[in-house]
């Protein structure tokens, strides 16, 4: 399907958006309003924003919480206009090369841009986990959650 007014499918206008993420550096997010709309709302475990410049600053903190982070993208479908991607966001600078896995579900608009964000990933079990004590007792709890391995035997 074509995006009025500017002759891109919904594909090619998901591939321009992770060339986008996949490049982005700190000293560039003026490259993300290439990609979301004016007004996109982005959600993620930590942040619930509207607009551009929200999202910006959104991306500023986790630069300058994690120096080096970078996304590849695993995988990706495109369903009219919504759009699926499986990622990677790598932290090479932290301890133990943080990496967190996650889903990004997005609403892509007519002419191409996001207009809605919405990020998918455990917090718990990528991020707390490594917390000294808050990783004992996060492990302790998903531990008293989960089925035992021996159950349905």
């Amino acid at each position: 399907m074509s995006v009025p007014g500017h002759g891109l499918n919904q594909a090619a206008a998901l591939e321009r958006y992770v060339g986008v993420m996949e490049g982005l550096r700190a000293d560039h997010l003026e490259t993300l309003d290439t990609v979301y709309a004016r007004a996109v709302r982005f959600v993620d475990p930590f942040n619930d924003v509207q607009g551009i410049e929200a999202v910006r600053a959104v991306f500023a903190h986790g630069f300058s919480q994690c120096p080096g982070m970078r996304f590849v993208v695993q995988s990706r479908a495109v369903d009219g206009d919504r759009a699926l991607l499986r990622w990677r966001m790598l932290c090479d600078a932290s301890p133990g090369g943080l990496s967190i896995e996650g889903m990004s579900e997005l609403v892509l608009g007519a002419d191409g841009r996001v207009v809605e964000h919405v990020d998918y990933w455990d917090p718990a079990a990528q991020l707390y986990e490594r917390v000294p004590v808050l990783g004992w007792l996060m492990r302790r709890i998903r531990g008293r959650l989960a089925v035992p391995a021996n159950a349905g035997r």
